[in-house]
């Protein structure tokens, strides 16, 4: 397969999500990332965005909340090239309305390769690597035979 160089800024678009009962976990997370997350751009869902806002103290370009449209916002971007992370503290425990566009920014994270953490411990590590403040030459495959592809 053949690929295409995205080229990720030192600063960062990072898009960030939480499910209800996964909200305040990604707020204590954000707030004591809160000097590293100062450094680059945020997008969030719905109350996500609201409450990251009031914590940090810092604007959040807020989206649609994620049943309304959000997580399908995100995912345009990402296809877009507009989003170059995703941290999404999501539920395992809790069957949501809109799994099916859960599903679909998922998957888009990975047609595009975009970083993703789902969970503390990963956005702790994404958050810490070396790259986070350079910028990154992301591999993407090249999706031009897959868009010639005749359909029968």
């Amino acid at each position: 397969m053949k690929y295409d160089i995205r080229h990720l800024p030192a600063r960062k678009r990072i898009a960030l999500v939480a499910h209800d009962h996964k909200k305040d976990d990604l707020i204590d997370w954000a707030w004591f990332n809160r000097e590293m997350l100062a450094k680059h751009e945020l997008f969030a869902t719905g109350t996500t965005g609201r409450l990251l806002e009031e914590k940090l103290d810092r604007p959040v370009r807020k989206l649609m909340s994620g049943p309304l449209g959000g997580d399908q916002q995100i995912g345009a971007m990402i296809a877009n090239g507009e989003i170059d992370m995703l941290i999404f503290f999501w539920d395992p425990m809790e069957a949501q309305p809109h799994d099916t566009d859960i599903k679909a920014l998922l998957r888009l994270v990975a047609v595009w390769n975009i970083p993703m953490a789902s969970d503390r411990s990963t956005a702790d590590f994404m958050l810490t690597s070396p790259l986070m403040n350079h910028p990154y030459e992301c591999k993407v495959p090249d999706y031009s035979n897959y868009l010639k592809r005749s359909i029968p």
